[in-house]
């Protein structure tokens, strides 16, 4: 099979209140679509639809050191704003980190199954990894783009990828499917990954 006639999963990942938003993409058509606060669900639903990427909207490690990981500081040299993952004892106990808590947990869910990524070109698959729709969205445009006009720009750059936004109500799914998107150019291997083993890559599509 071809890459884009393959399974790819993006999931978009909240707090304990707004949970999980999960898009399958096969053939550039959403095929599935899933809404949950379970990371569980979300992990098995991931197994259900045979998927061979999944690209996770949340950090896959957490910084070893308190400050922003490599791959958050080699974006922000490139001009992209990120959120900077924190230690895991910060992480665990702060409020706002807890989507972050629960990404960590779907990651672990999901390792058995689905390899993170690790730094080896090409991917080994079925394999999971973590991306970021905005960076993702500047990736596809080729320049900075402002959050400001996300909803617009994202839900324009899927439609010329060939994948129909009309599915996709909120902006919490076309993120979603922005990162099944990512996980279809990483089966390709048309991608970049910012960081390291230690504390995590990040990966977006290279144009």
């Amino acid at each position: 099979m071809t890459p884009i006639e393959r399974t790819v999963v993006g999931v978009d990942v909240g707090g304990l209140k707004k949970g999980f938003h999960a898009v399958a993409l096969r053939d550039n058509q959403i095929v599935a679509k899933l809404t949950t606060c379970s990371p569980l669900e979300v992990a098995t639903w991931c197994r259900q639809q045979g998927a061979a990427a999944l690209g996770i909207d949340a950090p896959c490690q957490w910084s070893l050191t308190g400050r922003a990981r490599s791959c958050e500081r080699e974006l922000a040299g490139l001009g992209m704003t990120v959120f900077c993952t924190p230690s895991q004892a910060v992480g665990e106990v702060h409020p706002f980190y807890g989507w972050m808590v629960n990404g960590a947990e779907l990651f672990r869910l999901l390792v058995p199954d689905y390899r993170l990524y690790d730094g080896r070109t090409p991917p080994l698959d079925p394999l999971c990894f973590e991306t970021f729709p905005q960076a993702i969205a500047c990736s596809l445009a080729g320049r900075n783009l402002s959050a400001k006009n996300k909803r617009a720009d994202r839900r324009r750059l899927l439609v010329q990828a060939g994948i129909s936004s009309d599915a996709l109500p909120t902006i919490d799914d076309i993120d979603a499917a922005l990162c099944a998107l990512s996980a279809q150019h990483v089966l390709a291997g048309r991608f970049k990954a910012y960081g390291d083993a230690a504390e995590g890559f990040i990966l977006l599509p290279a144009r």
